[in-house]
């Protein structure tokens, strides 16, 4: 049996990505995903460059691009469709994540069910 894939890429977001990584001023292995405390829905999106492979990191290798998804950050994501999205006032990263239960309305921040044990 095979597993799904953690996060999944449009082709928008790995020609972004790819475009990213090529212009990276250090030698990098792709770019880290991960999720951080913050917003008015609680959690945030955060995405860098990966110079190396932290321990216990996802690698999803879609359409010619890495991701590494931060350990503590792979509950919040799995299942996720990472897109780029460019109109006249705004760019970026944006993702449709199947474990939202909430988003605040400027699309910063969002939450999800709490996922202790027994919830």
């Amino acid at each position: 049996m095979t597993l799904p894939k953690a996060m999944s890429l449009t082709d928008e977001a790995a020609r972004r990505a790819a475009a990213l990584i090529a212009k990276s001023p250090k030698p990098v292995l792709g770019l880290r995903v991960g999720v951080e405390q913050g917003g008015c829905s609680g959690l945030t999106y955060k995405i860098e460059y990966a110079e190396e492979r932290l321990p216990h990191e996802e690698v999803v290798e879609d359409k010619g691009v890495r991701i590494f998804i931060e350990p503590k950050a792979l509950m919040y994501l799995l299942g996720s469709v990472m897109d780029y999205r460019e109109n006249k006032f705004e760019s970026g990263f944006v993702f449709d994540n199947p474990n939202e239960t909430g988003r605040c309305g400027c699309g910063e921040s969002f939450s999800v069910r709490d996922m202790k044990p027994g919830s």
